[in-house]
């Protein structure tokens, strides 16, 4: 797919994650500290869970990559996509899950409309046999 092989990846060095989220950046640059904030606060409250992220920039012109890219020098569990140019959330999404590494791979919209205090419930009901929540 064109859209995997136009995609830069900044590597992380942490360890297998449990749970992978998997988050679209469209010209988002102002929602990504506070959405990282508030998932690291999750992961914290997860029982033996490392929860790595994935943020895929489809394209953004305002500076969105350059936070990616600042989060993820200073954060092991964060990595970053970035697609040259707009190849659309769905292109985004499929490029973020080949390149996830946990065992369970969850979305989240990076404009903080996804709570990401949600993330234990959802892993909950996975845990009660769920496949797909």
């Amino acid at each position: 797919m064109a859209c995997a092989i136009s995609a830069r990846a900044v590597p992380s060095e942490s360890p297998l994650p449990a749970v992978s989220l998997v988050i679209p950046v469209f010209n988002e640059r102002e929602s990504l500290e506070p959405l990282l904030k508030e998932i690291d606060e999750v992961a914290k409250s997860l029982p033996d869970s490392t929860v790595e992220v994935v943020f895929v920039d489809d394209g953004s012109r305002d500076g969105s990559w350059d936070v990616i890219a600042a989060l993820a020098a200073k954060n092991t569990n964060v990595r970053g996509l970035r697609f040259q140019r707009n190849f659309g959330k769905a292109a985004a999404l499929n490029a973020g899950f080949r390149n996830a590494t946990g065992d369970t791979v969850m979305t989240l919209d990076a404009d903080l409309q996804d709570d990401p205090h949600e993330i234990p419930e959802f892993l909950k009901k996975l845990d009660e046999g769920f496949d797909l929540v």
